[in-house]
């Protein structure tokens, strides 16, 4: 099987709510996704999608994605997909970082390998250890009344798992926590993401304020380094993100014990490839994870399925349902969220069938 042709879409994705808040007054209110298909010669064509959570999150952009894939697809022509070795050396010898551009591509080999197999990519990832995913669902950055109420919504709908966009005024991220920890029941857990947004001084103020609630806290400050100091003069358990993009990372802070919990979002690791090394290591190590992306639809929301029906359940806190934030809905056979849980889908690769009637010709195409 080789690489025959490369086809990218640009995808609008609005909200349901509106808009979507996170620390330091950031919002995005229509997601910017990048849809790819990889063609072969054999009649198979895979799909990859890839959606920044807008450019001020991590380094990544919309427009980086397609042009890095303008830049990197002709020399992927005429590659076996399959070989996901050959592939992620190919990628890197061509461009260097850049793990965003290169996570659609390999999320569409993953799924061409399943087509090709006959089985689906949890299989493939490892075995599927369970059909059926816990989701967490994440509370924009509001007032903290506000917060609670949206909170108590989604309770009503069937998550357990919530994650607090914090990382403002301390005083006030005081309160969201205390609002949103007061409307939770006996068996919900709750994460307070700062998303780099607090000084260290900010952040012990916060850590100690609430140190007597069940609460996780998530990457609170700009660095490793300072997530690090911050954590030795705290009790409650920690969760890093931004700052574990890679196997370095994550190895140099589990030797220094600086979290219990760790992010793994594909298009910050480059694809399902790196996200299964690291995720595999976690496991060796210990730590929980939430098994996620930056932001998609109904492909990266397929994709996160199956990595995470593929990790342990002990390991495994919650994964995301990036479709269920929005309104748009682009393939057939894409998993959708019941209750709190969101069951992996049939059929081989990734299981989903974008509707390419739907959206038109290519943005482009590479031969």
């Amino acid at each position: 099987m080789r690489i025959t042709g490369i086809r990218v879409w640009r995808i609008e994705l609005p909200l349901k709510e509106g808009s979507y808040h996170w620390a330091g007054g950031k919002s995005v209110e229509v997601f910017d996704s990048t849809l790819v298909a990889l063609d072969t010669d054999a009649g198979l064509c895979g799909f990859g999608e890839v959606c920044p959570l807008g450019p001020v999150y991590l380094p990544a952009y919309a427009e980086g994605v397609r042009g890095g894939i303008r830049e990197l697809g002709p020399h992927l022509l005429g590659l076996d997909p399959r070989e996901h070795g050959r592939l992620w050396q190919a990628m890197d010898g061509r461009l260097k970082g850049h793990p965003f551009v290169k996570s659609g591509l390999d999320m569409a080999a993953w799924d061409l390998l399943g087509k090709a197999t006959g089985l689906p990519v949890a299989t493939l990832l490892g075995g599927i250890m369970q059909k059926e995913v816990t989701l967490y669902r994440a509370i924009s950055q509001l007032p903290a009344d506000e917060m609670a109420a949206n909170l108590r919504t989604h309770r009503e709908s069937g998550y357990r798992r919530f994650q607090l966009k914090v990382g403002g005024d301390p005083d006030e991220d005081i309160a969201r926590i205390r609002a949103c920890h007061a409307v939770l029941e006996p068996g919900d857990r709750l994460v307070a993401d700062a998303n780099t947004g607090w000084l260290p001084a900010d952040a012990l103020r916060v850590v100690n304020a609430v140190r007597d609630l069940d609460v996780f806290i998530e990457q609170p400050c700009h660095n490793f380094e300072q997530c690090r100091a911050v954590r030795e003069r705290a009790s409650l358990p920690f969760v890093l993100d931004e700052s574990i993009d890679g196997l370095e990372p994550l190895l140099h802070a589990a030797g220094l014990r600086a979290m219990d919990m760790v992010n793994i979002k594909l298009s910050k690791l480059g694809g399902l490839t790196q996200a299964r090394l690291l995720r595999d290591l976690c496991v060796r190590l210990g730590l929980l994870m939430i098994v996620e992306d930056s932001w998609g639809g109904d492909v990266a929301t397929a994709a996160i399925a199956h990595a995470a029906a593929s990790t342990p359940g002990r390991n495994l806190f919650a994964a995301t349902d990036f479709n269920g934030y929005v309104t748009r809905s682009f393939a057939d056979g894409a998993p959708r969220r019941e209750g709190g849980v969101m069951r992996l889908p049939d059929g081989p690769g990734l299981g989903v069938t974008p509707r390419l009637d739907e959206l038109g010709p290519p943005l482009f195409t590479i031969t």
